[in-house]
């Protein structure tokens, strides 16, 4: 979001296979943390600064619990060290990740098929188009 808008979103598959959904939200949020830092340096020549972290929301707390962590232990180690990168952006202040609650996960209108509802509530919160165009 830039200005109350989107800006960016994407949905795609994982460049690789996961064992756990927590081990597949890690690696969207480092995906999400390698888009930040591409826009904010986009912004950055344009002559706009950010001052503080952007923040990434999250809805796997088990995941947010690994970016946070910097010890690597056997739950896992067998992700690609690539992906590790976020806990470094976190300690420098470049990124945050916060829980964000299932729903109101803003990116569940681009990927999940929603009850009318729950897409209107979605479609607001993402301030795209106005809700009275959709009822």
């Amino acid at each position: 979001m830039f200005s109350a808008r989107a800006v960016s979103w994407s949905s795609k598959k994982q460049p690789i296979v996961t064992l756990s959904t927590t081990e597949a939200e890690f690696i969207a949020v480092a995906s999400c943390a390698c888009q930040t830092i591409w826009l904010r340096r986009i912004l950055q020549q344009l002559g706009h600064y950010q001052e503080g972290s952007t923040i990434i929301h999250c809805d796997n707390s088990s995941a947010i619990k690994l970016c946070k962590n910097p010890v690597l232990h056997g739950r896992s180690k067998h992700i690609n060290v690539r992906f590790h990168f976020i806990r470094e952006l976190i300690s420098m202040g470049v990124v945050e990740v916060t829980h964000c609650q299932t729903q109101n996960q803003i990116a569940d209108i681009m990927t999940k098929p929603l009850k009318h509802d729950v897409f209107v509530k979605l479609c607001g919160l993402m301030r795209v188009c106005s809700i009275s165009s959709i009822n």
